[in-house]
């Protein structure tokens, strides 16, 4: 819902902006850049873009390393996605292997308690 006021907005047909100067009112212009000025800006862009994919490259293969994944592989967005997926997901694996790890664990301490209570009549309260 729009925001209500009691004053209306802008006018219709507003003037260009005015800027004072030391010699006098100078009107903006609003009709663009120099040829110039079009041409320094693409080339900072692609400065800039150019930057950003070795960046970009660079974390993919930093991130590979820290996995102990090869950077080839991990940033090879040409390979077959069963590839990239065995590298990818290699941390499931170890997840999983981890989780039983818990599990058995768990159980281990649970049968402990059980033998404990139960065959030793200890009571735990």
């Amino acid at each position: 819902m729009a925001k209500r006021t009691r004053y209306p907005g802008r006018p219709p047909g507003h003037r260009p902006a005015v800027r004072p100067t030391p010699n006098g009112p100078v009107t903006v212009r609003s009709n663009g850049l120099t040829e110039a000025e079009v041409q320094r800006a693409a080339e900072i862009e692609s400065e800039l873009v150019a930057r950003e994919r070795e960046a970009i490259s660079e974390n993919a293969r930093r991130r590979a390393r820290a996995r102990g994944v090869d950077a080839a592989v991990a940033s090879d967005s040409g390979a077959p996605l069963s590839v990239r997926a065995a590298h990818e997901y290699a941390y499931v694996a170890r997840d999983v292997r981890r989780i039983g790890l818990t599990a058995a664990i768990m159980f281990g301490i649970l049968a402990v308690l059980w033998l404990i209570v139960n065959v030793g009549g200890v009571a735990i309260f």
